[in-house]
């Protein structure tokens, strides 16, 4: 017989997720690695939660295994005081607050799938919401935090000394390479609202002497020339084939001869159906994003060939990590 509980499953995940999103946006996490453990009384009144609310979230948070609950007292679990507690060795707390941004967004797919259009403004976190736009580049900012640590390993920067590093964010990786690489000098490429929450990131890493930043819209602005390594990371999903083809072609031009294009992001395979994250990470984007989607591996091996890139490689990064990792070198 048939089961429907993975049917059933899938019309309540939003259930986790809420409750995820709730428990580390009040503090939940935060206060129990203050406190060791506490009751829901003691939690309640620390937060400023009411009583009865407090008791169905952190008892939720326990069904979930996000927390573990003894007699009356809640505390931590190993995995949520390294990954939801602020400031932990992998704080994710920060970073989940985009998918928490674009919850929103999921409920309206029905008007993305009639209209072919994004459900709200792309340039809400982009520079018209000043809060929305800061909220953006910091959880990605602790995003690539995480990310960077399979990232930089894949690299390969020997004897480079010029890096662009196009829709930057926050500037996040370009810090990274410049703390394994200080011979390198990169240069951060994005829209001015969001240059502008990277250099306070960049100073505050105490890395102003080797990564700068470039206000500007990098569809249309030419690339500094004379570059030794180009970097496109986690920014193709939101833009056309066309655009993709431009952008490549652009770097192509801006390379030294021998220097070298990565590109970092969700990929699928030629169906667009696998991975099965990849595919809904299309849809996310489509809700947000003008031209959001996800493209395959052999989508990118042509563009890089079309652009007129050699010895083109593209792997899946290590798991956890759901994003794939391609380079190429101008002849």
């Amino acid at each position: 017989m048939i089961n429907p509980a993975r049917i059933i499953s899938m019309a309540s995940a939003f259930y986790d997720s809420c409750v995820l999103f709730s428990a580390s946006d009040l503090g939940v996490f935060a206060k129990l690695a203050e406190l060791g453990s506490a009751d829901a009384v003691t939690l309640s009144s620390a937060l400023q939660l009411d009583l009865r609310g407090a008791r169905l979230l952190l008892d939720a948070c326990a069904a979930l295994d996000l927390l573990k609950k003894d007699g009356d007292l809640y505390q931590n679990t190993p995995e949520g005081t390294m990954f939801l507690v602020p400031c932990s060795p992998g704080d994710l707390s920060r970073a989940i607050r985009y998918n928490r941004d674009v919850y929103p967004a999921w409920g309206k797919l029905n008007t993305l799938v009639k209209s072919g259009k994004p459900v709200e403004k792309p340039e809400a976190h982009l520079g018209l919401d000043a809060e929305r736009t800061r909220t953006f580049v910091l959880s990605m900012h602790y995003r690539a935090l995480a990310i960077g640590r399979a990232v930089i390993g894949e690299l390969n920067l020997a004897g480079c000394k010029k890096l662009l590093d196009v829709g930057g964010g926050p500037g996040t990786y370009s810090v990274l390479i410049s703390k394994a690489y200080p011979e390198i000098e990169c240069t951060v490429l994005d829209l001015p609202d969001v240059v502008k929450i990277a250099d306070e990131l960049i100073r505050q890493q105490g890395c102003q002497e080797h990564v700068s930043i470039l206000a500007g819209d990098y569809r249309t602005m030419p690339f500094p020339e004379a570059v030794d390594v180009v970097n496109f990371f986690g920014m193709f999903h939101q833009e056309s084939p066309e655009s993709i083809r431009s952008l490549l072609k652009k770097a192509h031009n801006a390379l030294n001869p021998g220097g070298i294009v990565n590109i970092m992001d969700m990929m699928t395979d030629h169906t667009h159906t696998k991975p099965a994250f990849s595919a809904l990470f299309a849809v996310n984007m489509a809700l947000t994003t003008e031209n959001g989607w996800v493209f395959s591996d052999e989508e990118l091996t042509g563009w890089l060939q079309e652009a007129g890139f050699a010895d083109c490689v593209v792997k899946p990064l290590p798991p956890p990590m759901p994003h794939s990792f391609a380079s190429a070198s101008k002849k």
